[in-house]
């Protein structure tokens, strides 16, 4: 999914966020180089005609599976055997095979290895307490460290949907100059905030039904985590879409 950034590129092509200007003070020449390597990890891209990739922002569709399979492994596993360690094994499997398909493709793994660490957390969480939704905790913890980032950002005046979407779509941190963009990009980053908070309210309530809510759990954890995410990325990028600026019009010879 690639949606445009409704402004004419400046860099003729280059397929990254830009590199911090060299002028200004050390601050915010430091917070310049942590927002543009910060977009490029999440993917965010601008290319020639000024788009940005929602799907590679998500880790392509490969990241996408590396983030949904092995949970997906772990559910039908328990639904059919009703054996938790048939069924951690079968998750920490998957993770490890997408760890070994980035090796053959020779592609980056720190989103594997993540995802492996990740799986291998919650399955040692489960696997000690014996209970099935003990797999999911780890994901509370973690969209609530989200959103306290976020909201942190919020308050500091640094919103993370400026971090990102600024160097895509060429702002650099001009942005926060301007009262309305900033207020955009904070609109912008609440509903991310949002997204992830929306998890918790479906997801911790049917943690607490036991195993009765295991099913349940799962699906929504698979249906609200990188479709959701895609969805709350996507809308918070059109909320802080830059007003068209009007065409100067032309001036002709006497």
């Amino acid at each position: 999914m690639t949606v445009s950034n409704g402004q004419e590129p400046k860099d003729n092509g280059r397929q990254s966020a830009d590199l911090p200007n060299p002028n200004g003070t050390p601050e915010s020449q430091t917070m310049a180089g942590l927002a543009a390597e910060y977009a490029q990890k999440a993917g965010l891209h601008r290319n020639s005609s000024g788009h940005v990739d929602m799907l590679k922002s998500a880790g392509g569709v490969q990241g996408i599976a590396e983030s949904i399979v092995p949970g997906l492994v772990f559910l039908v596993a328990f639904t059919i055997t009703r054996d938790l360690a048939v069924s951690l094994i079968g998750a920490l499997a998957a993770a490890a095979v997408f760890t070994v398909a980035r090796l053959v493709q020779k592609r980056p793994l720190t989103q594997a290895l993540a995802g492996v660490v990740g799986v291998g957390i919650s399955a040692w969480l489960a696997n000690t307490t014996g209970k099935a939704e003990d797999f999911y905790v780890l994901g509370f913890f973690t969209n609530i460290a989200y959103i306290a980032g976020m909201v942190l950002s919020i308050v500091l005046k640094w919103p993370i949907a400026g971090l990102l979407f600024g160097f895509v779509r060429n702002e650099g941190l001009d942005w926060r100059k301007d009262p309305e963009r900033l207020r955009a990009y904070r609109l912008g980053t609440w509903i991310v905030v949002a997204v992830l908070a929306l998890r918790l309210v479906v997801q911790v309530p049917l943690y607490y039904m036991g195993e009765a809510g295991l099913t349940a759990l799962a699906t929504t954890r698979l249906l609200m985590g990188a479709p959701l995410y895609i969805l709350g990325l996507w809308v918070a990028w059109l909320v802080t879409k830059p007003a068209p600026q009007p065409s100067k019009p032309s001036s002709s010879a006497d």
